[in-house]
């Protein structure tokens, strides 16, 4: 019995290059299962994702979801994909499995908490208060470059790194400091600016509540506890626009903000998995 997967409708592409396809996961003529493929408009065409692979249950088990995923690289690599990425669900056992069998590695994740009732104190020797439009201004242009050479450092091109900074800043910060439900906060120790925090709602087509997209502390005041102190502010700010749940990305070689996210409460929710299509 030959496994294999079926377009169920012409592919579909937009102007920029973008792909999407969705197909059935077919043994012979019969239908057992679906994917859907595309191609990443925030990284760009040579970045391909897959969405969805499910198999349906009486057919687990049978090697089905290995050959579909296989069938799906090729798809992509047909495309002019050289990578192609994975969002994978913390409780989905079997599919992490499959991606560790097929050489998907853990790029970062995504982690969350349930926020206490009431508001975390800060220490006393901090504060928190609103960016400034001014400092809005250096942070937004170091802010995109920072982003955009933290995944240079983990294997994406240059071109697809600074497309997809150019593009979630584009998104997310349409109205700069005024954007609604964005929360931009600095922290202040002994007068001096020791970090800063941008929180906001999460995005509609998302599960409601606050994420966190940016949390830093200047280099010359590390190694204080600011971190923590961030983190606080940011559950702080998320509790004031009325959210329950605060999530994060991380990379999974940033070692101390993981276990800094851990010691706070947080789990992971999602595992981001990719692999180069060489």
């Amino acid at each position: 019995m030959t496994t294999t997967i079926r377009p169920t409708g012409p592919l579909q592409q937009g102007a920029d290059g973008a792909a999407f396809r969705s197909y059935d996961v077919c043994v012979n003529s019969r239908r057992v299962g679906a994917i859907t493929l595309a191609t990443d408009p925030a990284f760009g065409p040579a970045m391909g994702v897959i969405r969805g692979l499910r198999v349906d249950e009486p057919d687990r088990g049978r090697g089905r979801g290995t050959v579909a995923l296989l069938a799906a690289e090729e798809v992509l690599r047909g495309w002019g994909c050289t990578q192609v990425r994975a969002a994978v669900p913390a409780d989905a056992v079997a599919a992490l499995r499959l991606a560790d069998a097929l050489g998907y590695t853990e790029r970062s994740r995504v982690m969350a908490k349930r926020l206490p009732a009431e508001p975390p104190a800060l220490p006393a020797s901090v504060a928190g208060r609103p960016m400034t439009e001014a400092e809005f201004t250096v942070w937004h242009h170091d802010e995109q470059e920072n982003y955009a050479r933290s995944w240079i450092a983990r294997g994406v091109p240059a071109d697809q790194a600074r497309a997809k900074a150019e593009a979630d800043h584009r998104e997310l910060l349409p109205e700069g400091l005024a954007t609604p439900g964005t929360h931009l906060e600095v922290l202040v120790s002994d007068g001096a600016v020791v970090g800063h925090v941008w929180v906001a709602r999460r995005r509609p087509d998302e599960e409601p509540g606050a994420y966190v997209y940016d949390v830093a502390v200047a280099e010359e005041h590390r190694g204080r506890g600011h971190g923590r102190s961030l983190m606080l502010l940011a559950e702080r700010a998320a509790l004031a626009d009325g959210m329950s749940t605060l999530a994060l990305h991380v990379f999974t070689d940033n070692v101390p903000a993981l276990r800094l996210y851990e010691s706070l409460g947080y789990e992971p929710v999602e595992y981001n998995r990719a692999k180069a299509l060489i």
